[in-house]
C-alpha cells in the first residue's frame, strides 16, 4: 500500500434524523438539496462514514424526495458514523449547520443492518387545509368515499410534452376529512409508494376530489407532508443448504459424538 494512504473505516452506527423542512424556492433542484446535506455532514465535525475516503463523500440517505414547494414536518434522513456517539453529541454537532430551511426534530439510533431507508418507505401522509366556505364537509366526505370505493381512477397527467394515462386508485390508501380549527377543512391523504410504478401525488388526489364535486381541482391554503410511513423490513433469509450435503446433527442429539 502506498505511503500516506489509509483504508476508509466501516460504519458502526446509523442515526435516523427526523427533520422539519420549510418550503424551498420553487426553482431549486433536488440535486441542490442533496448538495446542502453533503455540506452539512462535512461541516458538522462528526465521524461520518465516507469522509475518510480518498474522495470524501458523506454516507447518508433521504427517505423519499419531496417537492421543493411542499414543506415536510417529519422527513427522514439516515446518516452512518464510523464511531458510536451519544445522541446529545450528534444533535449538538448538527443543529448549527443544518441545511437552509431545515430543523432537527429528533434522532433515532437505527439498527445498522436495517434495509435501505428509501426501500422501506411505503407511503406518505399529506395534510391539505382548505379555507372556510369553499367546500362542504359532508360533500367532500361523500366524494372521498366514492373515490375509495372505486376500483379504478383513470387519470391523465402531463409529463413534459406528453400526456400520460394512469390509474390513481392503487396509490390511494386512505383519505380522512375533518373540520379545521378556523372553520375550514382538513384533508389527510395517505398515498402509496411503489418501487416500480412510482408515488401517489396529493395534487392528483385533490383534483380527483374536485371533479367528484363537479368543479375544478381543489387548491388548499396549505399542503404539507406530515410524515412517511415505513413498511416492516423483510425477515432474514434462512441459511441455504449446500447441495448433496446432510446437515450436521445438533450437539447432544443421538447422532452426535457426545452421545455415543
Amino acid at each position: 500500500m502506498p505511503t500516506g494512504t489509509s483504508v476508509p473505516r466501516d460504519a458502526v452506527q446509523r442515526w435516523r434524523l427526523v427533520v422539519r423542512r420549510d418550503a424551498l424556492d420553487p426553482d431549486r433542484a433536488q440535486r441542490a438539496v442533496l448538495d446542502d446535506w453533503e455540506r452539512t455532514l462535512t461541516q458538522a465535525g462528526l465521524p461520518v462514514a465516507g469522509l475518510d475516503a480518498p474522495r470524501p463523500k458523506p454516507r447518508f440517505a433521504i427517505g423519499a424526495p419531496l417537492a421543493v414547494a411542499i414543506p415536510g414536518e417529519a422527513e427522514l434522513v439516515d446518516v452512518w458514523l464510523t464511531e458510536r456517539l451519544p445522541r446529545w453529541r450528534v444533535r449538538e454537532a448538527l443543529e448549527p449547520v443544518m441545511p437552509p430551511a431545515h430543523a432537527l426534530v429528533d434522532l433515532q439510533d437505527a439498527w445498522l443492518g436495517e434495509p435501505a431507508l428509501p426501500g422501506r418507505v411505503a407511503a406518505s401522509v399529506f395534510r391539505a387545509t382548505l379555507p372556510a366556505g369553499v367546500v362542504d364537509v359532508d360533500a367532500v366526505s361523500a366524494a372521498t368515499a366514492g373515490l375509495l370505493a372505486s376500483t379504478t381512477l383513470i387519470r391523465d397527467r402531463r409529463k413534459g410534452d406528453a400526456t400520460v394515462t394512469y390509474d390513481l386508485r392503487p396509490f390511494l390508501a386512505a383519505i380522512d376529512v375533518a373540520a379545521a380549527p378556523d372553520g375550514g377543512l382538513e384533508l389527510r391523504m395517505t398515498v402509496r409508494h411503489d418501487p416500480e410504478k412510482g408515488v401517489g401525488r396529493p395534487d392528483e388526489v385533490l383534483a380527483a376530489i374536485g371533479e367528484r364535486l363537479g368543479g375544478a381541482p381543489l387548491h388548499p391554503d396549505r399542503l404539507v407532508r406530515e410524515r412517511l410511513v415505513l413498511g416492516d423490513p423483510p425477515p432474514p433469509e434462512a441459511p441455504k443448504r449446500m447441495p448433496g450435503r446432510r446437515p450436521l446433527p445438533e450437539r447432544g442429539s443421538g447422532g452426535s459424538p457426545a452421545s455415543r
